[in-house]
């Protein structure tokens, strides 16, 4: 994240430009602004005109710049969009003043936020989204490839961070240099390259303890052999010094996803003793107690509370959407929750909602526990 123009200050008012770099930022953005805020930002609006015919009409987009006085907010994790709603509070010649609007904040495109109090935690937050690197702590890089595509994850403790997508010939550049209609060894070249030339540049083998390549059919054995190829040609020291560290696995592609991959034996192992391995763990764990033994597992907010009051929780699974809700009730109960549960010798595993696993928790309404003992089952509507 990009922070310009910053005139603001704890509990004063102030405004900053901001330029949100990844999905992640959008999360955290999601989280900061807040009705009653100020957002303004360049859109697009489509405009009909009338012809000079009188009868007619023809339509076009212009550029304009909206002004809103923030109502509500929505984030979408699978476009990575942050949508603004509020009343437009200038008039444009387009959007008429008090009207409701929606703006569209993405990557890369800079909008304007100015707040009457900047509260400390908000300032905190910006300032270390300001200095954040992708995925830091990154246990695990993984290099999937799809049948049209490859896509290279960075998988940390609460985070997974989709860092590239290289598309294959027959649908990025490289395939519009081909007049083959059938990949050429030289097209896959091409692509392999590419997939290899993103990997470089985010992936730092000093840093991921592991990295996995991962396909269906042989793309992942042919990929291994041609990154070595490379290093060896360009003399990396870096690939070359780690490659024993660079696996293979089969899954995830062709119509797979990233949450299959972890599945898979070889990439257990290899996250066997990783804070992403025992979130990992502690949530396929849970799904197959609340399958198999019942009493050993526990899910929603009373349920999970009833069992930390007998210092029943071993472990503590939670989403950062509930964690660190924008409800001041909510949030101090959640707080209290794990607070709780550490106190009394238990595990609290906050996930956040760009996890790979974060879907499944949230079918368990976002907060669940292991036990340390059996307890009889609890109806949250009882309460």
């Amino acid at each position: 994240m990009k922070l310009k123009e910053k005139e603001f200050a704890v509990n004063q008012m102030g405004r900053v430009i901001i330029i949100p770099e990844e999905s992640d930022d959008l999360w955290i953005l999601y989280n900061i602004i807040n009705p009653g805020d100020y957002v303004t930002s360049d859109t697009s609006r489509k405009v009909h005109h009338q012809l000079h015919d009188g009868k007619n009409t023809t339509a076009s987009r212009v550029r304009l710049s909206v002004h809103l006085k923030v109502t509500g907010r929505d984030f979408d994790k699978d476009s990575s969009t942050l949508r603004v709603t509020g009343r437009n509070l200038e008039p444009n010649g387009y959007v008429a003043v008090g009207s409701f609007h929606t703006l569209t904040l993405e990557c890369n495109k800079p909008f304007e936020l100015h707040k009457k109090i900047w509260k400390h935690d908000v300032v905190e937050a910006l300032q270390e989204r300001e200095n954040h690197e992708v995925c830091p702590d990154a246990e695990l890089a993984v290099t999937l490839f799809q049948q049209d595509h490859a896509e290279i994850y960075l998988i940390g403790k609460g985070v997974t961070a989709m860092v590239s997508k290289v598309e294959t010939s027959s649908s990025g550049t490289a395939g519009r240099k081909s007049s083959s209609s059938s990949p050429s060894s030289n097209t896959k070249n091409v692509f392999f390259r590419e997939v290899f030339s993103a990997f470089i540049k985010h992936v730092d083998l000093n840093k991921v303890k592991n990295t996995v390549i991962a396909s269906e059919d042989l793309k992942k054995d042919k990929f291994r052999r041609f990154m070595i190829s490379e290093a060896k040609r360009m003399k990396m020291r870096s690939v070359e010094e780690n490659i024993g560290r660079i696996v293979v696995a089969a899954g995830g592609g062709c119509n797979g996803d990233l949450k299959d991959l972890l599945g898979e034996s070889t990439v257990m192992d290899l996250m066997k003793d990783s804070k992403v391995g025992l979130q990992i763990r502690a949530l396929r764990k849970v799904w197959d107690m609340v399958s198999s033994d019942s009493d050993r597992a526990c899910y929603g907010l009373k349920s999970v509370e009833n069992a930390q009051e007998m210092g029943a929780i071993e472990t503590l699974l939670i989403s950062d959407e509930l964690y660190r809700n924008d409800e001041v009730a909510t949030r101090k109960r959640y707080d209290c929750l794990v607070k709780a549960v550490k106190n009394s010798g238990g595990d609290a595993l906050v996930y956040s909602s760009m996890h790979v696993l974060a879907e499944q928790l949230q079918q368990l309404t976002g907060v669940a526990a292991i036990l340390r003992f059996p307890l009889p089952a609890f109806d949250d509507d009882a309460y």
